[in-house]
């Protein structure tokens, strides 16, 4: 399972390489399964502003988008 610093550095990669803009703070939460082992991270880029924010959802897991 992928932790939170591990999750906002795929998202803002996945971002770069998209060629989105990525600002600083991000938000991660992590939505755990009911009962199943693992769940999704949320990212939220730009967190504290008003504005673009790039929303990416990572299997907690795998890391996939």
């Amino acid at each position: 399972m992928i932790g939170e610093a591990e999750a906002v550095r795929l998202a803002k990669q996945l971002a770069e390489e998209k060629g989105w803009g990525w600002l600083d703070p991000p938000y991660a939460t992590l939505r755990r399964r009911w009962f199943k082992p693992g769940g999704r991270w949320e990212i939220l880029s730009n967190a504290a502003g008003m504005g673009p924010k790039v929303r990416v959802i990572l299997d907690a897991q795998s890391g996939q988008v």
